[in-house]
């Protein structure tokens, strides 16, 4: 087994109002190895999105430890925790989160602009990226000029221009059809099988059937913890097409 890339210690995260509170966590001890790919379940409420904003350092946790990477990264600053998001986490939305009125290069560029990288390189990088995504023929689209697939493949192009640890992806294919759905699994499938931590946030248990572990939680708390063996979205993929064709 790897060495692991995320440990929390139990960690509990409480949201103070005016005249109440509510606990989103509380108390979670997971470890997750470097390589991992692992699906976050659960219904709404039940705390995954807040674990997936507190392993992505976006927030802190009320209560418990977090390490990254064997950083503590749980007591940083927010200029510490904004430095980790861009050097070693990748991040892919539901809704793509692009920029309208700029290209695919230009949106995949962004994180190495925030870093400080020289134009000349942060187009080499993105280029790269969109390369491996099997885009780099659409780097001059805005993404109103793509479909929803390409879109998150320009999010997953940008998520991966950092080379980071670690990619948390947020209901990715919740706004793909099935097919496209398909494709983009497959293509993290691949990333992972090339070595990279992959976490996702889905309550569809078709998506978290690609991953090798299920990790689920229920008012707060980790209530189950499994490892599976993963489905094949390229053969997911190719018996659907077969489906299609046969109809």
């Amino acid at each position: 087994m790897a060495q692991p890339l995320i440990v929390t210690r139990g960690i509990s995260k409480v949201y103070r109002m005016e005249s109440y509170t509510v606990t989103a966590l509380r108390e979670v001890s997971v470890e997750i190895a470097a390589g991992e790919f692992v699906a976050v379940m659960g219904p709404s409420g039940s705390g995954k999105s807040t674990f997936m904003n507190l392993l992505g350092c976006l927030d802190s946790p009320s209560s418990g430890d977090y390490c990254l990477a064997g950083e503590k990264v749980s007591e940083l600053s927010g200029d510490a925790l904004a430095a980790i998001r861009n050097r070693r986490i990748g991040f892919v939305f539901q809704n793509f989160n692009l920029l309208p009125r700029t290209s695919a290069l230009e949106n995949v560029e962004l994180p190495l602009l925030y870093g400080g990288i020289a134009p000349a390189q942060r187009r080499v990088r993105a280029l790269g990226k969109l390369q491996q995504v099997g885009l780099v023929e659409r780097a001059g689209h805005h993404p109103a000029q793509l479909s929803g697939g390409q879109q998150q493949r320009v999010a997953i192009a940008r998520a991966l221009v950092n080379d980071p640890a670690l990619i948390l992806a947020d209901e990715p294919t919740g706004a793909l059809d099935t097919r496209t759905s398909f494709e983009l699994m497959d293509l993290l499938q691949q990333l992972n099988r090339g070595g990279l931590t992959v976490v996702l946030v889905t309550h569809e248990h078709d998506v978290a059937a690609f991953a090798s572990r299920i990790v689920s939680f229920r008012d707060g708390h980790v209530v189950g913890d499994a490892r599976i063996r993963p489905d094949d979205a390229r053969a997911r993929l190719q018996a659907f097409e077969a489906e299609e064709a046969a109809a």
